[in-house]
């Protein structure tokens, strides 16, 4: 079955706003579709990864977003995300009708940048795309900023400017979204505890649920990336109750666009 593509917003509007929903459910991706296509967006719909896939291969310049459901045939929607962490820099919010903790965190471990829990609403939903949207356009146009921001600490280089962490020698490391946004939030405030809360609301735009650990696995990735050991953190600590720090002299610097 081949994708089917909704909206009319002319080429120039959907720069960054062209949304792909994955979900083998053909009443949820044609509801969707015309919710998002009456708010502003493009809209691609398909019923499985392998059509994603050939759409992508075709087209991928003018994509802003993946809305990719967990419970897919043939190959499953973490399976997808995996592979679109690895070949593409799309933000990824993934839907699903298991509340598990365990799915989310697993979601967040594979590098979605959002998670939603099904049923929804399709306000929140909006919402949520939107402002995925709004964080991969900034960015992903540096040169809308002529001088960007480099901060270096712990032997280690954050360009916001190419959202790429990088050694002081050796090759860069990918962020995903909520990965930049997370560690670019501990960076400029070194030394000060930031709340769980207050991580959540500016990675995923929403408050924590009871027994959400998003913050942790995003804290656990940056901290394998780092090289920094959970066990004795020199970089990003724990304060128990209160939140998280990144600690030490962060030094910042202007940077030239990429």
């Amino acid at each position: 079955m081949q994708g089917t593509v909704f909206g009319n917003t002319p080429a120039s509007a959907v720069q960054g706003g062209h949304v792909l929903i994955v979900d083998d459910d053909q009443e949820v991706r044609g509801l969707l579709s015309t919710y998002l296509s009456r708010n502003g967006l493009r809209v691609g719909a398909f019923p499985d990864g392998s059509s994603l896939r050939r759409f992508l291969a075709r087209e991928q310049a003018d994509v802003g977003l993946v809305v990719l459901d967990v419970m897919l045939p043939v190959e499953d929607g973490f399976s997808i995300c995996k592979w679109l962490k690895r070949e593409t820099d799309l933000p990824v919010l993934m839907l699903s009708a298991r509340v598990d903790e365990v799915d989310r965190v697993l979601g967040f471990e594979l590098g979605a940048d959002d998670y939603v829990c099904k049923p929804f609403s399709p306000r929140e939903l909006l919402a949520r795309i939107q402002r995925l949207l709004r964080l991969s356009a900034r960015l992903g146009r540096p040169e809308t900023e002529p001088v960007g921001r480099r901060w270096r600490f712990h032997g280690w280089v954050l360009d916001t400017t190419q959202r790429a962490l990088f050694p002081e020698q050796g090759d860069a490391k990918r962020l995903s979204g909520c990965e930049f946004t997370l560690l670019n939030a501990l960076v400029t405030n070194a030394n000060r505890v930031m709340s769980r809360r207050t991580l959540a609301q500016l990675t995923q735009g929403r408050d924590l649920e009871p027994h959400d650990r998003s913050i942790d696995v995003l804290i656990s990735r940056l901290r394998q990336l780092l090289g920094d050991d959970a066990r004795d953190s020199r970089i990003i600590r724990t304060v128990y109750g209160r939140g998280y720090l990144l600690s030490g002299e962060v030094q910042a610097e202007a940077s030239a666009p990429a």
